[in-house]
C-alpha cells in the first residue's frame, strides 16, 4: 500500500512538473551578447524549445526588462521593482539599483514578435491562432517552419489553418532547394497580405550590385507570377480603399466649407477666420472630455455627444458676438472685412497659445469611434471615418432642412436672393445676418468637433483647412449648399487618387490648377446663383 501512495505521489509530481525544467539556463545568456546575429540565432534556438517559460524571456526581452545579474550567469526579469529568475520564474526579490536591462533594436524586435506568434499557434483560442499565423508571413525565420507544420497538422479550423499553410509557404522561401522555394513561391499567390507582396517583390528585385535577391530563374518567375495575382486581386481593395479615403477627406471639406459657404454666400464676407472657428469647437471638445474625465469618468464615452451642442453653442455665440461688433460695419467693403478677419483669426490663435499653450494638445477617442473594420489584403477601414462621414451628411441634411423648411431658411434664401426687396418686405435683414453668420460659425464648431478624433488639436489647426475651404465654396458656386456638397466630395477624391501617383504636395497643386482653369471657364462654379442680384 505504501509503495503504491509512493508511486502515485511520484506520477503526480511528474505531472504537475513545472514545464521549464527542461529549459536549459545557459540558453538564455546569448540574449545579451553583442552580435545581434548570435542574438537573433538565440532567439530561434529558444522559441524551437516551445517551452512556455519562454515567451515571458522574449515577452521581456522585447519590453526591455529582462537582464543578467551575478557576472552575467544569471537572467532575470524585473517588473515593478521586483525581480524573478527568468528561467525558472522564481521570485528574488527587489531589483538592485544598478541593474541594467538589455536593449533591442527594430532588426531584434521583429524577430521577437515572429517567435513569440508561434508560441500562440498553440492557443486554444481560435482568434488568437489566427492573429499569430498572420503576423508570420512576413518572418524570414526559417526555422520556425517546423512549428507552424506541427500546427497545421494539429489544426482544426479551417481559416487558421489555410493562414498557416501561406505562413509556411512563406517561411519556406528560404529552403536551399530552389524547387520547394519556386513551389512556395507559387502557393504564395493565394495571399492577400501585404507582408508577403513585399517579400515577393524583394525576390524578383535587383540589389545595389546589379545581381537579383533570388538566383533562381525559376523562383524568380513564380513569384513574379504570384506577385501580378497578388496585385491584380488587391487592385480593386486598393481602388475602394482610395475612394472611401476620399469621401472621408471630403466629408472634413464639407463640414469646414459648409458654413463659409452660407456665410459668404448671404453677406459677400471673405472671413478668414472661419477655420478659427474649427479651433476654437475642437478645443471646446478637449474641455468637455476634461469635464467628463474628471467629474463623469463612468460616462467617458459619450463626451462627444456632449461637446457637439457645446461646440456648436459656444462658435455660434463667438460669431454672431464677431458679426454685431465687428463686420457689420464693413459691409460692401471687402479688402477691410479681408483683413480684419485675419486680424480676428490672429487674436483667436493667440488667444488659445495663451490658455492651452502653443503644443497640440490630445482628444482621446471613445471606446466606440476605435479600431477599425478589417478588409482583404490587411487594410482597416477605421470607425472615426465612418462616423465623421455619416455625421457630415447629418450636418449637411440637417442645414438643409433649416433652410429649406423653416421661416428662418425662408429669410435666409430672400436675403441671398435679393437683399433690397426682402427689406421691403418686413424682412429684418440685419438680424439675419447675425443669425445666418451665428449659423455658419457654429458649423464649423461641429467640424471642430469631427477633427479633434482623427488628429491632435492644437492653435493652428484651422489655417490647414481655410484655403481649401475656399476652394470648395468657389468651385461649387457661391451659397449653393449642393455645389459645396459635389465640391467638397469631389476634391476630396481627386486628391487621394492623386497622392499615391505624384505626392501630396504636387496633388494639391494640381488640384489648385483645375481649379483655376474651371474657374476661368465658368466663374459662376458648379451651380450659379438665382435671382436678382445674381444677374446685376
Amino acid at each position: 500500500m505504501f509503495q503504491t501512495l509512493r508511486l502515485l505521489a511520484f506520477a503526480l509530481a511528474f505531472l504537475v512538473a513545472p514545464a521549464w525544467a527542461a529549459l536549459d539556463p545557459a540558453s538564455v545568456l546569448p540574449l545579451a551578447d553583442e552580435d545581434p546575429d548570435v542574438r537573433i540565432e538565440a532567439i530561434r534556438k529558444l522559441t524551437a524549445t516551445q517551452e512556455p517559460r519562454v515567451a515571458d524571456i522574449l515577452g521581456a526581452l522585447s519590453n526591455e526588462s529582462l537582464g543578467l545579474i551575478d557576472d552575467g550567469r544569471r537572467a532575470v526579469i524585473v517588473a515593478d521593482g521586483r525581480m524573478t529568475d527568468a528561467v525558472t520564474g522564481a521570485a528574488l526579490g527587489a531589483a538592485p539599483a544598478s541593474f541594467e536591462p538589455l536593449m533591442v533594436n527594430n532588426r531584434l524586435r521583429g524577430e521577437i514578435d515572429a517567435a513569440l506568434a508561434a508560441l500562440k499557434l498553440a492557443s486554444p483560442d481560435a482568434a488568437t491562432r489566427l492573429a499569430a499565423a498572420r503576423a508570420l508571413q512576413g518572418s524570414d525565420n526559417e526555422g520556425l517552419l517546423p512549428i507552424v507544420q506541427q500546427a497545421i497538422d494539429k489544426e482544426t479550423d479551417p481559416e487558421v489553418k489555410g493562414v498557416l499553410e501561406l505562413s509556411a509557404a512563406s517561411l519556406a522561401l528560404r529552403n536551399p532547394d530552389p524547387a520547394l522555394r519556386a513551389k512556395a513561391a507559387a502557393d504564395l499567390a493565394r495571399s492577400n497580405d501585404p507582408q508577403v507582396r513585399q517579400v515577393l517583390s524583394a525576390l524578383v528585385g535587383k540589389g545595389s550590385d546589379g545581381t537579383y535577391a533570388e538566383p533562381d530563374e525559376r523562383v524568380r518567375t513564380a513569384a513574379q507570377l504570384s506577385l501580378a495575382e497578388i496585385n491584380r486581386r488587391l487592385f480593386s481593395t486598393e481602388i475602394g480603399l482610395a475612394a472611401f479615403t476620399g469621401l472621408s477627406l471630403g466629408s472634413i471639406l464639407l463640414l469646414a466649407a459648409l458654413g463659409l459657404a452660407i456665410t459668404y454666400g448671404l453677406m459677400g464676407i471673405i472671413n478668414m477666420a472661419h477655420g478659427e472657428f474649427l479651433m476654437i469647437g475642437a478645443y471646446t471638445t478637449y474641455l468637455t472630455q476634461g469635464v467628463f474625465r474628471q467629474y463623469l469618468p463612468a460616462a467617458f464615452d459619450w463626451y462627444v455627444v456632449a461637446a457637439l451642442p457645446a461646440a456648436f453653442i459656444v462658435t455660434a455665440v463667438i460669431g454672431m458676438a464677431l458679426e454685431r461688433g465687428v463686420l457689420r460695419w464693413l459691409y460692401g467693403r471687402p479688402l477691410e472685412t479681408l483683413l480684419t478677419t485675419w486680424g480676428v483669426s490672429l487674436l483667436l490663435i493667440q488667444a488659445c497659445r495663451s490658455l492651452f499653450g502653443a503644443q497640440n494638445v490630445e482628444v482621446e477617442n471613445p471606446a466606440w469611434l476605435s479600431g477599425g473594420i478589417a478588409i482583404s489584403g490587411g487594410y482597416v477601414i477605421p470607425f472615426n471615418r465612418i462616423a465623421i462621414i455619416v455625421f457630415a451628411l447629418l450636418v449637411l441634411a440637417a442645414v438643409w432642412l433649416l433652410i429649406n423648411r423653416t421661416r428662418t431658411g425662408l429669410f435666409v434664401r430672400g436675403v441671398t436672393q435679393n437683399r433690397a426687396m426682402a427689406s421691403c418686405t418686413g424682412v429684418p435683414t440685419h438680424r439675419v445676418d447675425m443669425l445666418t453668420f451665428g449659423l455658419g460659425s457654429g458649423v464649423a464648431g461641429l467640424g471642430g468637433v469631427a477633427l479633434s478624433q482623427i488628429g491632435n488639436v492644437g492653435p493652428d489647426l484651422g489655417q490647414a483647412y481655410i484655403v481649401d475651404s475656399f476652394m470648395v465654396v468657389v468651385l461649387g458656386g457661391v451659397g449653393q449648399l449642393a455645389g459645396t456638397v459635389i465640391a467638397a466630395f469631389g476634391l476630396g477624391s481627386i486628391a487621394k487618387f492623386l497622392e499615391p501617383l505624384s505626392g501630396a504636395v504636387l496633388a494639391k497643386i494640381m488640384v489648385l490648377v483645375f481649379i483655376i482653369l474651371f474657374i476661368q471657364k465658368r466663374p459662376q462654379g458648379l451651380f450659379a446663383l438665382k435671382g436678382r442680384s445674381a444677374e446685376a
